[in-house]
């Protein structure tokens, strides 16, 4: 603890992730996470593989990319604090667009007159930007708002992943026309005509086989950031605001027109959401939905089977208390069929422990109940720093899945730290906080800059370690949005990490070539096409894990739909179980390892 004679001022501090008590030493306090270089002497790939199974190498630019996250300007009235507004909007979505077989990837940029970015796997370990060509680059024009993250998802069912981009601004609609071009038909669709939107997803609520929409997002929809008649835009409560954006779920007609049945469907709130995912956590055999929110407490909203949704937040125990979320993902971490919930939040040293959530199915639960336990400290994955996106993969093919989670809010100056200031207007009451010129301004300070990432590698019983420096993920940017994907066809999970105000980081991943693996690539026919909320249930050595294939998930990011699975030694798997969204399940026996199965819906 500091010696200053400066007296401690507590305050409860919530903005883009900040609720609890925090404690402010130093005016000028030194930035504690500046930038460092790796230390020690490095170990071979060969040794790293040995040692943890895996090892990362950043090839973006010998891949062919060579994209750097620009960021809005927005009203010059936000000026003072800008970087703490306009600080998102990094995000990215795979999918094979053209289906030639190689995953393709969607990047969205953010600043006025920026061009997002459409990547084409050429199959050769290259990639080719067509974004331009393909109808989908030139989104950002200034008076039309600019791109926060993109999803794909088959909404006409034509065999093309159709995309959505959305946006501060007007959400956009391009139909894939047989992998050759877009079209953009967001007129038709009725879609929100503005809305400040910082998460989306694909999913199938009622399971007829059509994809439906949900939209949430950040700033009140009404405002125009570029054009504010006041700087009253902040949150109205530290803990519980609820003046953000409307939540949305759309219903997919099948012909590209989707009709809102958000209220009749029970999401009536508006909460400051960052993060949404869908999954079927009691069994009933309809996807959930749970809402990762800022400001406030989760959300979890349970499908009762496709006539409404019901709020289980507080009796399920993962809304029971404030914090800052950012990030949900779904994971088997313990190879016993049931999902856990990774929820990102805010860790400081000596600042600020809100601590990571992972959320774990209760033990003993009765059927038709739905409880979670907290066990992030206990299984070691709780602080992850200024914590964004993180995804649930098997990075080392071993069997049991791990998590790769980036981080870093604002990297400026690293000798001066702006979390002083910060609690000189958080501890004030809400008519004070809601308004940006009451914030103190920023003036190139960082706040929790420069941080290590984290990739907790799991045991399959309960317990992560972290290796991040070890396995080659070294990079301090401001990390937001990361994706999984078997880029290279090796069967074999490589990262993509978007930063803020900072390059696009393509990791290659070189994993122990003694551990066996299998994919799954579904295809419905009654089920929506994309196969999005299939589930699928893999039997080896013991054990079984279940996977789910998402619509979106993450902080404003999209992982490769085929589902990945691995089998460490194991180079025999018993039989594979897939539930299709009309409740069929299909049962494989005794597939080949070390192979992308191709799956048609029967």
């Amino acid at each position: 603890m500091s010696t200053s004679p400066m007296p401690r001022i507590i305050a409860t501090i919530a903005f883009a992730g900040l609720i609890g008590a925090a404690f402010y030493l130093n005016k000028k306090s030194v930035q504690s996470n500046a930038p460092l270089q790796p230390t020690g002497t490095p170990i071979s790939s060969a040794e790293t593989i040995a040692r943890y199974g895996l090892h990362l190498t950043e090839v973006s630019k010998q891949s062919g990319i060579n994209y750097t996250h620009t960021a809005p300007q927005l009203d010059p009235k936000l000026e003072p604090i800008l970087p703490r507004i306009n600080d998102m909007g990094a995000g990215v979505a795979v999918a094979d667009f053209d289906r030639d077989g190689w995953q393709d990837f969607y990047i969205t940029n953010s600043s006025e007159n920026s061009k997002n970015h459409l990547y084409r796997n050429k199959g050769d370990g290259t990639f080719e930007e067509v974004a331009e060509a393909m109808g989908v680059a030139d989104l950002n024009r200034e008076g039309t708002g600019t791109s926060m993250g993109a999803i794909w998802g088959d909404f006409d069912n034509d065999g093309y992943e159709d995309l959505l981009v959305y946006k501060w601004g007007k959400p956009l609609l391009f139909r894939n026309e047989q992998g050759k071009k877009f079209t953009d038909v967001t007129e038709t669709a009725n879609l929100p005509k503005q809305m400040n939107a910082n998460t989306a997803i694909w999913m199938d609520y009622d399971n007829d086989g059509k994809l439906d929409l949900v939209l949430a997002g950040y700033f009140d929809e009404k405002l125009d950031m570029w054009n504010l008649t006041d700087t009253k835009i902040m949150p109205d409560s530290l803990e519980y605001a609820n003046n953000g954006t409307n939540k949305y779920l759309f219903k997919g007609n099948g012909d590209g027109t989707f009709t809102d049945v958000t209220r009749q469907m029970g999401l009536d709130t508006k909460s400051w959401t960052l993060g949404i995912g869908a999954a079927d956590l009691d069994g009933n055999g309809y996807a959930d939905l749970f809402f990762a929110n800022d400001y406030g407490i989760n959300e979890l909203f349970l499908n009762e089977e496709g006539k409404r949704f019901r709020d289980v937040s507080k009796q399920s125990g993962v809304g029971q208390a404030p914090k800052s979320g950012m990030n949900v993902s779904f994971g088997d971490i313990l190879n016993d069929g049931q999902f856990a919930i990774y929820v990102s939040n805010i860790s400081e040293e000596g600042q600020l422990m809100q601590g990571n959530n992972l959320w774990v199915p209760r033990a003993g639960t009765k059927p038709g109940e739905i409880a979670f336990d907290n066990l992030a400290n206990d299984m070691g994955v709780e602080r992850g720093g200024w914590s964004f996106g993180a995804q649930f993969a098997d990075l080392n093919n071993d069997g049991n899945l791990d998590i790769y989670l980036v981080n870093g809010y604002i990297s400026a100056d690293p000798n001066n730290s702006y979390w002083y200031d910060y609690g000189k207007v958080a501890g004030g009451n809400k008519n004070i906080i809601r308004d940006a010129a009451n914030w103190p301004p920023i003036k190139g300070r960082s706040l929790s800059g420069y941080q290590a990432k984290r990739v907790w590698l799991g045991d399959g019983a309960g317990k992560f370690t972290e290796v991040a420096q070890a396995v080659g993920a070294t990079d301090r940017f401001d990390g937001r949005a990361i994706a999984v994907a078997d880029l290279w066809n090796r069967g074999v999970q490589d990262v993509l990490v978007v930063n803020q105000k900072g390059p696009f980081l393509l990791y290659k991943n070189e994993v122990d070539p003694q551990n066996h693996w299998i994919s799954f690539a579904l295809e419905g026919t009654k089920t929506n096409r994309s196969a999005i909320g299939v589930e699928v249930t893999v039997y080896w050595n013991g054990q079984k894990q279940r996977q789910v294939v998402s619509g979106g998930i993450g902080f404003c990011a999209q992982n490769d739909r085929r589902l990945h699975f691995g089998l460490g030694k194991t180079d025999q798997v018993e039989k594979v179980e897939i539930r299709w969204s009309n409740g069929t399940i299909q049962t494989i026996q005794s597939p080949k390892v070390d192979k992308v199965h191709q799956v048609k819906e029967s």
